[in-house]
């Protein structure tokens, strides 16, 4: 969803849907990696079923990330993302079905989000690389040192686009990577897993939803499987509300604002590169072997629980008295609804809604007022009652000169107090602060005092720095008195209070000098007339051209039918787009009832190669065909005009260009696939290949109860589509086609990757896979499936509400039994002995090491009996349970009796592994089948794959 600040305010409204997530980390033993056994029970406490990624989210930041170094080449890439794959299963762990979603060609509504998006990227890289030169030349001559600019190829990430080399590079890659881990990995063995590259149609999460809606149309889904979907993406959320199943979580990085990135010019951290004086670097370590290294952390995860959100919305959205029959799902799904008002990646936002400024709130009680007058919601399973939109619509238009005049006075009271706070940082910065036990401390501080240290040197260093303090201050009042041409104190002249200068003009005060500049607001909404500024503007029309008007508001009406329908029925129409820049205003919403009817049926989307030519600027046109890039940079070609060299980016009242409006033309589709035509015959066959349109990939390993039936398939040669026994794969339906690049049993697996093994003894099969198929016209209904068992309540009814027993506490876990922690001054005192890291050690007892490092001469293993730290185990309110999990835990008064409810863990682990999936037959292994067949659980020998080498899982040489 583009709307950045949308999970900001849905974490911070109902906090209780966030849970950190608990991970197991790899241990090392005599130097040998010990890789996590994900067929051991969830440390979560709770056992998901289906893992579903929504790959582009993680090709991204692991092949150009921001707070690290980036990969060399390709194959690093590859690796990085096999390993952030790895690190999700390891803490979702799911028992039937993993699903990899790349984003394939998108309908036209998303591609002109696209096109926006690649075209900034292109035009901030060569932005980026003149300032870089500006500025190094600047630094250079004013004698700084930098280091030499190295000549390397930048990687172009607007290659992350279906139809270039580097995604067909990708899919096989992940293919290799699949069969890799079925066949060495004991927690994959009987997983079916599902690949859709970039070849086949479609959004990664929205492909993800179509298989999700057409399973559970199925008389053989399990309305009680646990889906767990992997995206940074606002837009999960309210697909997962859309879903209406009972067990819906998503996972994601938990966001940390302002990581440090380093200078493009010097590679330090703590400056930009505007900001950069050309220090030298100083010596990373003794050795200066943290040279390549950056001071952070590794990303956390978390888990965002879709059933807890739909507690919180049956709170708020409850309505008494009403003239038609309460339906929490209908409810939810007309605040789905609303949400789109507010921005997403197919509509622009209407103007008078902000997120920040309250605007689902505001439409939320516009809602629960217009409700009872319309005598009953606003959609059903994806289908816009628009007469009863058109209320809610006016009732914003009512309140629309208001929200902008608030607005402004909002905007003008920040500054206010922006430049006031400013004035008191200034004036009120201590000259010095003393540390170790004379540090200030913060009120209710529960930790105790800093170590002692040395008081009479402390005081000392006080004096000391007063008294050079005064010197400074007396030397610099002196200075600023010559400089402003001042008499000394005893003089008559002063111009320190902005009086008149010796040039006779007035001065400006410091305070007032170091604002920023304002971009120019031509709208000024919050004045009389904003409405025809708007519109001449933005459109370059007036606002009484009532047609054109009517045109906008329509299209837009179009955009909002066909958005609910793409979240909760699918692509309606792979051709529609909205065709303005800019949203009309709510009040320009009257008579909408008429104005839309039906999609065109039968539309068809864009080739790959049809959309990087729609998506692409003439600057990224090496990722095409030789002759095509020609049309994009001929000044003769037909359709010139829609590769631009630079564009007008209209901020829209924002302060930031990434947050502004570019302005390119739309691509006109009949234009373009004309100019196509005389080009398509220089297609080479790989090219020829990479314009089809592929299928998904299903996956199973040797102890999979389908793998007998695909390998026989294989056998017989079948050329026509076999619909899947469900009682043979977890209840899943859909049709298997052999597949001419298949993965099969007993034949040697290529790695694409030059420094990673080959496959040679080969048990996995993989055969081409597709949903099932309905009638055209099908509607999935968005209702709760019969059998459906809601979880237990995680609020309570007065969670908000001061009681006798004073507030709640909010569920911290999928466990509602966990018992939390409670640790007294001591324990506090002893955390922060062993955990502290940014504490300097200043103290008598600073030389003294943490307890941890007592076993040194054991090798620097812990007992197995001690918790790890956090960097193993994620949490000190509870570490998750290693391979000794039949040590019990306990020190002190510090109480982890909620990760030793091992009988919890079981029961949740076998009712996953034991519930009827989708019916007939126990084809499923038992649990406990499945650890005899590894050996003893607690013991690592008894796996039946090799161990990797002692760097890691890959290894580079």
């Amino acid at each position: 969803m583009g709307v950045p600040a949308f999970f900001r305010w849905l974490s911070r409204k109902y906090a209780s849907i966030i849970v950190h997530c608990l991970e197991e980390k790899a241990k090392e033993c005599n130097g040998v990696r010990v890789p996590v056994d994900t067929s051991k029970p969830n440390p979560n406490e709770v056992e998901f079923d289906n893992l579903y990624l929504d790959m582009n989210g993680i090709i991204h930041p692991c092949t150009h990330p921001e707070d690290k170094a980036a990969p060399k080449n390709e194959d690093e890439m590859m690796v990085a993302i096999f390993e952030y794959i790895d690190r999700l299963y390891n803490i979702v762990r799911p028992r039937k079905v993993l699903y990899m979603a790349i984003d394939g060609v998108a309908p036209r509504a998303k591609m002109n989000q696209q096109r926006s998006r690649r075209f900034r990227a292109s035009k901030e890289g060569v932005e980026l690389t003149e300032e870089k030169s500006r500025i190094r030349e600047e630094v250079l001559q004013r004698g700084g040192y930098l280091p030499p600019d190295e000549v390397k190829e930048r990687f172009d990430s607007n290659c992350i686009t279906p139809g270039t080399e580097f995604m067909e590079n990708l899919a096989r890659c992940l293919r290799y990577y699949v069969a890799e881990r079925q066949n060495n990995d004991p927690g994959w063995k009987n997983i079916t897993v599902i690949l859709s590259d970039a070849s086949v149609p479609g959004e990664g999460e929205h492909k993800i939803m179509d298989y999700i809606r057409r399973q559970r149309a199925q008389p053989n889904h399990d309305p009680n499987t646990h889906h767990c979907l992997c995206g940074a993406d606002a837009d999960l959320i309210m697909l997962g509300l859309a879903t209406h199943e009972p067990n819906f979580t998503i996972i994601r990085e938990e966001f940390k604002p302002n990581k440090p990135r380093p200078c493009g010019l010097c590679g330090q951290v703590g400056h930009e590169i505007k900001d950069c004086q050309g220090v030298a670097r100083e010596k990373q370590g003794e050795h200066d072997q943290f040279a390549d290294s950056l001071p952070c952390s590794e990303q956390e995860f978390i888990f965002i629980r879709i059933a807890v959100l739909r507690e919180y919305l049956e709170r708020e959205l409850t309505m008494a008295s009403l003239p038609f029959p309460f339906d929490i799902e209908r409810s939810i799904d007309d605040w789905v609804f609303m949400c789109f008002f507010v921005g997403n990646d197919f509509l622009p936002h209407l103007p008078s809604l902000e997120i920040r400024e309250g605007a689902i709130d505001r439409l939320v009680g516009i809602y629960k007022d217009v409700v009872h007058k319309t005598g009953g919601y606003l959609t059903e399973s994806g289908f816009v009652n628009l007469e009863r939109v058109e209320l809610i619509m006016q009732a914003v238009g009512v309140a629309e000169d208001n929200i902008f005049k608030k607005r402004k006075e909002d905007d003008a009271s920040f500054k206010r107090r922006m430049k006031e706070k400013k004035k008191r940082m200034k004036a009120d910065k201590p000259a010095f602060l003393p540390s170790g036990q004379f540090a200030p401390q913060a009120l209710g501080r529960r930790g105790g005092p800093q170590p002692v240290d040395n008081p009479r040197h402390a005081a000392f260093n006080m004096r000391m720095h007063g008294r050079d303090q005064q010197n400074m201050n007396a030397a610099s009042s002196l200075k600023a008195m010559m400089k402003n041409g001042q008499q000394t104190p005893s003089g008559s002249r002063d111009a320190s209070d902005g009086g008149p200068s010796p040039s006779g003009g007035v001065k400006r005060k410091a305070q007032d000098s170091d604002s920023e500049p304002e971009p120019e607001d031509n709208i000024r909404l919050w004045e009389e007339g904003w409405k025809q500024r708007y519109y001449k503007n933005k459109f370059d029309v007036d606002a009484s051209d009532e047609k054109f008007r009517r045109k906008v508001v329509k299209s837009y009406v179009e955009g909002l039918c066909w958005v609910l329908r793409y979240y909760y029925q699918g692509c309606a129409s792979w051709k529609w787009y909205f065709p303005f820049h800019y949203a009309p205003f709510a009040s320009d919403f009257k008579d909408i009832k008429g104005m839309f009817t039906e999609f065109e049926l039968g539309t068809k989307p864009f080739k790959p190669l049809e959309q990087l030519m729609s998506v692409f600027p003439a600057a990224s046109g090496n990722f095409l065909p030789v002759s095509w890039q020609t049309l994009m940079t001929d000044p003769n070609s037909s359709i010139i005009d829609f590769y631009p060299d630079d564009f007008a980016i209209d901020l829209n009242g924002k302060k930031y260009a990434w947050q502004g409006v570019a302005l390119l033309p739309f691509v006109d589709e009949r234009r373009l696939r004309a100019a196509l035509e005389e080009v398509y015959p220089d297609l080479s066959p790989d090219e020829i290949k990479r314009n089809s349109l592929g299928s998904d990939v299903l996956f199973i390993g040797k102890h999979h109860p389908l793998c007998d039936f695909i390998r026989e398939l294989y056998r017989v040669n079948s050329t026509e589509s076999v619909d899947i026994p469900p009682e043979l794969c977890h209840g899943i339906k859909g049709a298997l086609d052999l597949d001419e690049n298949a993965i099969l049993p007993d034949k040697t697996v290529k790695s694409p990757v030059p420094m990673l093994k080959d496959i040679t003894h080969n048990s996995v099969v993989s055969i081409k896979f597709k949903d099932p198929q309905f009638q055209e016209g099908f509607v999935f209904k968005a209702v709760l499936l019969p059998g459906a068992k809601l979880p237990p309540k995680v609020l309570k009814p007065g969670d908000w509400e001061r009681s006798g027993r004073g507030s709640w506490r909010p569920q911290l876990g999928f466990n509602p039994h966990r018992q939390q922690v409670h640790l007294d001054q001591s324990a506090f005192r002893a955390l922060g002995h062993n955990m502290s890291r940014d504490r300097q050690r200043d103290g008598v007892y600073s030389s003294a090491p943490p307890p941890g490092a007592y076993n040194q001469g054991r090798g620097g293993q812990l007992p197995p009996s001690l918790p790890y730290s956090r960097q193993q185990q994620g949490s000190l309110l509870g570490p998750s349970p290693g391979y000794n999990q039949q040590y019990p835990r306990s020190y002190g008064n510090v109480s982890s009796s909620g990760w030793n409810q091992m009988q919890s863990h079981g029961s949740a682990y076998q009712q996953s592994q034991q519930r009827g999936r989708g019916g007939g037959g126990n084809y499923h292994q038992r649990y406990e089948e499945r650890r005899d067949h590894r050996g003893r659980q607690g013991d690592n020998s008894g796996r039946k794959y090799p161990l990797p080498p002692t760097s890691g899982r890959y290894t580079w040489n």
